[in-house]
């Protein structure tokens, strides 16, 4: 349990850095399993031996031992579903681009362009459609100010932190933060005027990691249903 929680904290901290801090979750689910099976055998042991304190303490500790694999588990089959992507956005064509968070973003190592050497943009749209089919622009009454106005106050009711809206642009900026590892995704709103309306789009885009296990497609769904 102490590994499975100074991992993700160490890196949040920048006390160690990102994959020493994920070798660190698979570390603490094989003890964990190390443990549950060891007490599968302390556990035959005592219910012989007629020992019912002994017998509860191990059975505490062999479900203890099953919280780390519990945890991430879930995550690692959750990613083997999903492309190993990490930047998804509602026009694949032409996604929105950062402009406030644009240093912060050509300092990380995911970048800030849509695409890569190793995966062009055409690449990218493709997958993102075929997976995430769903994820698609905001069509809205609302005028481009209004509809600006309300798309940060929906990304900080997420809580997320909204760098900058702009009404004159039509763009809303933001980052959200995941708790125990720290992970920084970017979020850009793009707001343009469509007959009486508007229409909204979104990009999700995290600053490090290859594959986002989904993250960034489901903050774009809830963003959609929220707004």
């Amino acid at each position: 349990m102490v590994i499975l929680l100074t991992g993700p904290l160490g890196y949040k901290f920048s006390i160690v850095p990102l994959e020493p801090s994920l070798v660190s979750l698979l570390i603490a689910m094989a003890g964990g399993l190390l443990v549950f099976v060891v007490g599968l055998v302390y556990l035959v042991i005592a219910i012989k031996n007629g020992q019912s304190s002994d017998r509860n303490l191990v059975l505490v500790a062999m479900v203890l031992s099953l919280l780390p694999a519990a945890i991430i588990a879930p995550q690692m089959g959750k990613a083997g579903e999903v492309p190993q992507i990490h930047d998804i956005t509602t026009d694949t064509v032409n996604p929105p681009a950062f402009v406030k968070l644009l240093p912060i973003r050509k300092q990380s190592p995911n970048g800030f362009e849509y695409g890569s050497e190793e995966m062009p943009a055409e690449e990218l749209a493709a997958l993102t459609r075929e997976a995430y089919p769903d994820v698609q622009p905001i069509m809205s009454d609302l005028s481009v100010a209004d509809a600006v106005d309300r798309a940060a106050a929906t990304l900080e009711a997420m809580g997320m932190k909204v760098a900058e809206a702009s009404q004159e642009d039509g763009r809303v900026e933001a980052t959200a933060t995941t708790f125990w590892f720290g992970f920084k995704d970017d979020v850009v709103v793009r707001v343009v005027s469509e007959g009486n309306g508007s229409k909204i789009d979104v990009r999700s885009m995290s600053r490090v990691g290859r594959s986002d296990i989904g993250a960034n497609a489901a903050r774009i769904l809830a963003f959609t249903s929220q707004f």
